[in-house]
């Protein structure tokens, strides 16, 4: 007796079922493809320079990449919105000047006026970008330049060094608790609070709905340009966290000091998963890439890379991770 076979030619697959294993592979892209590259260049870079792994050098490097992290925690909270700041640096570098200048009149109190200044810088660039309506990246292209002619005029284009014996918020965030050095502590409190925004608050919440559809949180009701306001003020904040622990490792401010930081920062962010058009992403991610960023950095130097070469492989990184990871059906919606 002859049987019928009932197996056909696979049907092809719908657009629900393409969308879905896109889905899949960006988000296996976005998950495991950072630490999977962690993994592979730390041991490329440990096998080259042994020392690399030594617990002197680890805590060396903790305590100096303490501000390119803050700087990329800041960033993080703007890209999951969908938007980028071009200005953290900058609001850095003031914060730095006014921080230096001002620790003869203020003492302790210096530091945390720094940091209130990169946090008004925040608000600013907020300010403008929720009341112009204008794309992020346009608003804080031109702040970037505001903050840094402010900080060349106020510092003279020279350096603002402080005195060799500092006390206060600047000698504590030089110093070591538990072993560790204070400014890396101030990284991970940073991150810490970070995450319980972001996964914790109302804040959070709706940064993360604005970065998946803006327009859909705002006809739900939802006051966007106020929790816009309130992003970019807190990346202010971890700007302006980061010029005072500029100060306190360099002992000095200055107009220029954090200009490496912007593509590092930015690249850390996006490296580690976050999507450019926002509503995915978090502070682990950008723990990873910052990772990826430090080793990097470290490696580049062992193999005597020139500085400004390693601007331009900061580029590179970022535009391969943002082709990886970036939802293109959002395209046009980048901001």
């Amino acid at each position: 007796m002859e049987l019928n076979s009932t197996a056909g030619p696979r049907p092809p697959a719908t657009p629900a079922v393409s969308r879905g294993l896109r889905s899949v592979r960006d988000g296996w892209l976005r998950d495991l493809a950072p630490v999977l590259t962690l993994v592979v260049l730390t041991t490329i870079v440990a096998a080259r320079e042994p020392a690399f792994v030594s617990e002197r050098n680890l805590l060396n490097v903790a305590d100096a990449s303490a501000p390119l992290f803050l700087l990329a925690l800041g960033e993080t909270v703007i890209v999951l919105m969908g938007s980028i700041d071009l200005s953290l640096h900058t609001i850095a570098s003031l914060s730095s000047v006014l921080a230096a200048l001002w620790i003869d009149q203020l003492g302790p109190f210096a530091a945390p006026a720094g940091v209130l200044v990169g946090t008004a810088c925040g608000f600013i660039n907020g300010l403008l970008y929720t009341r112009l309506r204008i794309p992020s990246f346009i608003t804080t292209l031109g702040t970037f330049g505001l903050w840094k002619g402010i900080a060349l005029t106020i510092s003279n284009a020279q350096p603002v060094p402080i005195p060799t014996k500092i006390g206060g918020s600047f000698g504590w965030l030089k110093g070591d608790s538990l072993g560790f050095p204070n400014t890396a502590w101030t990284g991970l409190a940073m991150l810490a609070v970070t995450f319980v925004i972001l996964r914790h608050t109302a804040l959070g919440r709706y940064i993360y709905a604005i970065g998946i559809g803006e327009q859909a949180t705002w006809l739900s009701g939802v006051p966007v340009q106020r929790y816009k306001l309130s992003a970019f003020t807190f990346a202010g904040f971890c700007a302006g966290l980061a010029g005072v622990v500029l100060v306190a490792q360099l002992r000095s401010g200055g107009p220029s000091l954090a200009d490496s930081l912007l593509l590092p920062a930015i690249a850390a962010v996006i490296v580690g998963g976050t999507a450019i058009t926002g509503g995915i992403g978090g502070v682990a991610r950008t723990l990873v890439g910052a990772l990826i960023i430090i080793v990097a950095r470290v490696g580049m130097d062992s193999a005597g890379v020139d500085v400004f070469a390693q601007q331009m492989v900061y580029g590179v990184i970022v535009i391969v991770a943002v082709t990886l990871t970036i939802d293109r059906s959002k395209i046009a919606m980048v901001k």
